[in-house]
């Protein structure tokens, strides 16, 4: 059976730990569909070394602004262990479109983020969500610097070229 490629995956949730004897994992959502975790039935397990696997979810019940997965073949706690900090993906196809100008986190992560000028920022790594905002973190030869997600600083978003721009106000610190 072929393997489905990154691009054709939607990452919703980031695994962050294992949670008790039974092999479940504590996972934190990615999405902002209602209900899509409670709803995971054919998911690939990504490892943060990239290790992929697919999997069958068994369970999801909620813990707070959390969920805890279990998955078929995850019966101890040390199975579970080498999902720390990994991510749970599911068919892009599965997922709703969405409006213009909004992006799936997925989809943003590891675009090349330029100036309005074209010099060249660094590479979008992580995306904070803060209370009221979220927060680019992108990492170049200069270092990290954090670009609040806001309409007025993002320009521009070319999903096909990789390369998201930006405009560059004082304190920003390129």
């Amino acid at each position: 059976m072929a393997t489905a490629s990154a691009s054709d995956r939607v990452t919703v949730g980031q695994i962050e730990r294992p949670f008790g004897v039974k092999g479940e994992v504590k996972v934190r959502s990615l999405s902002d569909v209602p209900g899509r975790l409670e709803t995971l039935t054919d998911v690939s397990l990504v490892a943060r070394n990239g290790a992929r696997v697919e999997a069958q979810v068994t369970s999801v019940r909620r813990a707070g602004d959390r969920f805890i997965v279990g998955v078929a073949g995850g019966t101890t706690p040390e199975a579970a262990a080498q999902w720390r900090g990994g991510y749970i993906e599911v068919p892009r196809g599965t997922v709703p479109a969405l409006p213009a100008n909004q992006y799936y986190e997925c989809d943003l992560i590891g675009l090349t983020v330029r100036d309005e000028q074209g010099r060249s920022i660094g590479t979008l790594e992580q995306i904070w969500e803060l209370p009221g905002s979220h927060v680019f973190a992108v990492r170049g030869t200069n270092g990290e610097v954090l670009i609040p997600a806001a309409k007025d600083l993002i320009t521009a978003v070319d999903l096909e070229q990789r390369v998201m721009t930006v405009r560059m106000i004082d304190g920003l610190g390129v």
